[in-house]
């Protein structure tokens, strides 16, 4: 194998790319400060035991897992970035009241979580720590739309569920966890048959609730519908004005319901949205609520929030033009190098033209050059 052959679904990000990716960096950073939210940067590596707790079966397996060479612990590279956020506020920051963090870095994993994607994501997120109530679940929502408008995101929706409505059908029931497994499962695929087969033995109630989710999706009608159809079960009512709650804040976005989307649902409490754009192929933002999240750490608060992949991003928004920049001659002369850093110091990008080479580059479009004229430098057109 050649030596410059990276493993499958990883690979470097060339020099336009890359700045294009570093300016929404900057800008999701920027307007997640904007609301409030302070950065945060955990560790890549960390032990396993504080990576995994309590984030199911899914998360495990996109984990890359190694032996530490100091203290024999098993050590894993972050699948995913909220449960080091969720340490953090609980372990080391440990405020009472409502704490607003985000971050942006790299995640790792094992296989690529959709159709064509990097294993290496570079994952912005951002996340609110304290409060209960739906004003977290509906800033989390804003937020993310704010983030994607900032980075010039086109044609967006909202899609909406909350696993409470599942997690209530099936209260009191002796299901095992791979039943249950089988039964989100279904639900996600819209599988009738097999959740039939599933549910035999369930109580009618929860059967029929069950399979009446499967049909429970489009625009806001479907909460209507929810209500007659799931009206026998407890604390749906409320789920449902919730729902209505988040859905009346947005107004930049369509809207949508699926009540029997539960993706994540070893990780979400309560509501959850997915936010997708034309030429995105998946959603490219997910969130929620994940109110236990922070329990095996000795806090358990309430949170809300989202995250997103920089790199999924920048395949979905326009490319930016290029940089205009100076060209300008190589020279020992002080005069020439103080016009050069004089126009460095007024904010443009002056290139150097090294003896005997031409520029090569694909971030920046030189439109200028650097001239002498009458004894002085002067910028001139090309």
């Amino acid at each position: 194998m050649s030596a410059w052959v990276l493993p499958d679904h990883i690979a470097d990000v060339l020099p336009s790319e890359a700045r294009h990716i570093e300016e929404l960096r900057r800008g999701l950073l920027d307007t997640a400060r904007s609301y409030g939210y302070e950065l945060v940067m955990p560790p890549l590596l960390e032990h396993l035991d504080s990576l995994l707790t309590g984030t199911g079966e899914a998360l495990d397996l996109q984990t890359f897992k190694l032996v530490d060479q100091l203290s024999g612990r098993s050590l894993g590279l972050r699948a995913d970035t909220t449960q080091q956020v969720a340490r953090i506020d609980a372990h080391l920051l440990n405020r009472r009241g409502v704490t607003r963090l985000c971050y942006c870095g790299p995640v790792l994993h094992t296989r690529p979580d959709r159709p064509h994607a990097t294993r290496e994501p570079l994952q912005f997120g951002a996340e609110i720590y304290g409060h209960p109530g739906i004003e977290a679940d509906i800033e989390a929502v804003l937020l993310s739309l704010e983030c994607l408008r900032s980075a010039n995101v086109q044609d967006v929706s909202v899609d909406l569920a909350d696993v409470r409505i599942v997690r209530s059908l099936l209260a009191g029931l002796p299901v095992g966890l791979q039943t249950l497994a089988r039964v989100h499962a279904a639900l996600a695929a819209k599988d009738a048959s097999e959740l039939t087969s599933l549910a035999r033995d369930f109580p009618a109630k929860a059967r029929e609730g069950l399979l009446a989710l499967l049909q429970l999706y489009g625009d806001a009608s479907v909460l209507d519908e929810a209500e007659i159809a799931l009206k026998a079960i407890s604390g749906v009512r409320q789920v449902l004005s919730d729902l209505r709650a988040i859905a009346a804040r947005v107004q930049s976005a369509r809207v949508t319901f699926d009540l029997a989307d539960l993706r994540g649902y070893a990780y979400y409490s309560g509501a959850r949205f997915a936010v997708y754009a034309q030429g995105a192929s998946d959603a490219l933002v997910r969130g929620g609520r994940y109110d236990e999240v922070g329990a095996v750490f000795g806090r358990n608060r309430p949170a809300a929030g989202f995250s997103l992949d920089v790199k999924q991003l920048v395949g979905v928004v326009s490319p930016r033009p290029l940089k205009a920049a100076i060209r300008a001659p190589w020279g020992e002369a002080p005069d020439v190098n103080a016009a050069i850093a004089a126009l460095r110091q007024q904010g443009e990008t002056v290139v150097c033209m090294l003896p005997g080479h031409g520029s090569e580059v694909d971030e920046f479009h030189c439109d200028r050059e650097l001239v002498q004229a009458e004894g002085r430098w002067v910028v001139r057109a090309l």
